[in-house]
């Protein structure tokens, strides 16, 4: 147990980044099977609360991964994934809208509301853009087909704007609409860099089932704490950036090259790794940097 005086210097550490960051918009991208975890949900939702308690303008970016497949499950349909992403038809759309739109992102809001930070909800098809995914396979050349996932094309960011001038913290769903209105399932990494992006964010925080970078994989100590653009480059380069890890990067070096200073990778499931990782001199994940921007 910290004595009187130990709590007093976590406060007193926390002090400049308070006062540094108060009135700065960070976006905060959570998802992974933290979310299945009610304790883990619930102190990722208290640092949401002290972050716009003292001042910070959080905007919050949710997935549901795990509720979905079950409800894809309870529906006969078995979830399926190429290259990282959800293949989603028509059917698995309709399930992947009502998970989020009308299970998750509610309950997330309700209780950040129970926690006194006043918060509302945002659809992200009355929000983004998109154009449905197009790729092909490195290997055979082969026309890859995702169905209705889209890549965002432009984001609205007035709504958002909006709450955060009345105080209220957006809890925004990873959808979009394309020019026709068909609706598309969004990588929520990709959407949150998109919002971050719109909103000139100051940071980028995607809460993730590792601690951060890891210069070996299979290593959960081998934590790279601070990294410039570049070396995060030789990473993907050299493999060691891969799988899971690859969205949340793309989307990081995308809105760092839009004017985002810094984004973060950090371990949800570490109790309140949030304020760890944004008020405290160490930080416990990994951050990555415009040469040059300080914390």
């Amino acid at each position: 147990m910290l004595t009187l005086q130990e709590k007093a210097s976590v406060l007193i550490e926390a002090l400049p980044y308070i006062q540094r960051f108060r009135g700065e918009t960070v976006v905060v991208k959570f998802g992974g099977s933290s979310m299945e975890d009610p304790t883990v949900v619930d102190g990722i939702l208290q640092d949401i609360a002290f972050m716009a308690c003292v001042g910070m303008r959080p905007v919050v970016v949710h997935g549901g991964g795990k509720a979905i497949n079950a409800a894809l499950r309870a529906r006969g349909i078995a979830p399926n994934f190429l290259a990282g992403l959800r293949v989603t038809d028509e059917a698995t759309l309709d399930v992947v809208e009502r998970v989020l739109n009308r299970e998750v992102n509610p309950s997330l809001v309700k209780r950040l509301n129970a926690l006194g930070c006043k918060a509302r909800a945002l659809y992200g098809e009355d929000i983004l853009t998109a154009v449905r995914r197009t790729g092909t396979d490195p290997a055979t050349g082969e026309t890859l087909d995702w169905g209705f996932v889209g890549d965002v094309t432009a984001a609205d960011a007035e709504p958002a704007k909006a709450f955060l001038e009345s105080g209220i913290t957006p809890v925004i769903t990873p959808f979009a609409r394309d020019e026709a209105g068909q609706m598309y399932n969004i990588n929520a990494d990709a959407a949150a860099a998109a919002l971050a992006t719109a909103v000139h964010a100051r940071k980028l925080v995607f809460l993730s089932d590792v601690p951060g970078l890891l210069a070996d994989p299979s290593d959960r100590s081998s934590l790279l704490s601070t990294l410039a653009l570049s070396e995060v480059e030789k990473l993907i380069a050299d493999g060691t950036i891969a799988g899971g890890m690859l969205p949340k990067i793309g989307g990081a070096l995308k809105a760092l090259a839009s004017g985002v200073r810094k984004t973060h990778i950090v371990d949800a499931a570490l109790p309140h790794s949030l304020l760890l990782e944004l008020f405290t001199d160490r930080g416990v994940g990994t951050e990555i940097v415009r040469q040059g921007d300080s914390k």
